[in-house]
């Protein structure tokens, strides 16, 4: 049968999806518009599923504040271009505010909320389908007030951080804080924050580096505890010097300030994910193999 293009017109309206596509999925179902809505929704769930396999290492760092609380989330593309797409930045954003409105307790469950334009599952199925890229919403955290200010701080679209207070009204102070950990990356809040394995696996090596210096066992001992409390240092936050002062360390400006921190998150693009290197060379010649087999 013959689609006007006033029906293409509708359709695409309301799916947001290519004329073309819009124009196909109508000609399948006999000019249908809520069929040819629905085909497209299957269509794009099994375009999902072919690219679930691909690496999703790009994407972006989003933050919403809401009533004395922050939800920050991850949410990855493959490529740098489809992350500055405004519907992936808008997929993002709707993920966050999702995440504050009803503290999900995993992504799954995250994944299942229906905002009443079907759950935000389907709704990135979708948006794999248009884009063209797998998509993964990878982790997100809800952090409340402790008793002091929160502050954010997101450094483009790639790094993301949350700090809560225990106390004080300097939100000066928390967002320079907010930025410092987005700069300097500590791995841990305290020295006892670190865990026992990671301190003997340190300790260990540097052991074996002091052996090596032929000095007596007793420097040794010393040069060991030295190393480690300077190699704790400098993966904890309070050991860190402060950007803004590096006379100064966290630990003393937060004893200053009488304030302390309750709570930290720094969210990177891709950190932990080994992204698949590739040329397009190998790829024709790996389809090429693949085919003749």
């Amino acid at each position: 049968m013959s689609i006007s293009a006033a029906l293409v017109k509708e359709l695409r309206e309301r799916t947001g999806a290519a004329m073309m596509d819009c124009k196909k999925a109508l000609q399948a179902t006999d000019g249908d518009i809520d069929a040819a809505i629905e085909k497209m929704r299957k269509d794009g769930m099994a375009k999902a599923d072919k690219k679930a396999s691909r690496v999703a290492a790009d994407g972006t760092i989003a933050i919403v504040e809401r009533d004395n609380a922050v939800a920050m989330v991850e949410v990855n593309s493959e490529t740098d271009f489809v992350a500055k797409n405004e519907e992936f930045i808008a997929l993002a954003d709707k993920v966050a505010t999702l995440a504050i409105e009803h503290r999900p307790a995993d992504v799954e469950a995250l994944l299942a909320i229906d905002d009443g334009n079907g759950t935000l599952e389907e709704q990135r199925r979708t948006l794999i389908a248009k884009l063209g890229e797998k998509m993964d919403i990878r982790r997100f955290v809800v952090v409340d007030n402790a008793g002091g200010p929160i502050a954010t701080y997101r450094h483009g679209q790639r790094i993301g951080t949350v700090v809560a207070l225990t106390a004080g009204e300097d939100a000066e102070l928390a967002r320079d804080l907010a930025m410092h950990i987005a700069a300097s990356n500590p791995q841990y809040r305290n020295a006892e924050d670190v865990p026992a394995d990671v301190r003997e696996s340190e300790k260990e090596i540097l052991k074996s580096q002091a052996e090596d210096s032929g000095k007596p066992a007793e420097i040794i001992e010393k040069m060991i505890e030295g190393r480690l409390r300077k190699y704790l240092a400098e993966i904890t936050l309070y050991g860190q010097p402060f950007v803004k002062d590096p006379d100064t360390t966290v630990q003393k400006l937060l004893k200053d300030k009488g304030t302390d921190v309750a709570r930290y998150v720094r969210f990177e693009v891709g950190e932990g994910i080994e992204k698949q290197e590739s040329d397009f060379a190998s790829e024709v010649k790996a389809t090429a193999q693949a085919t003749a087999g």
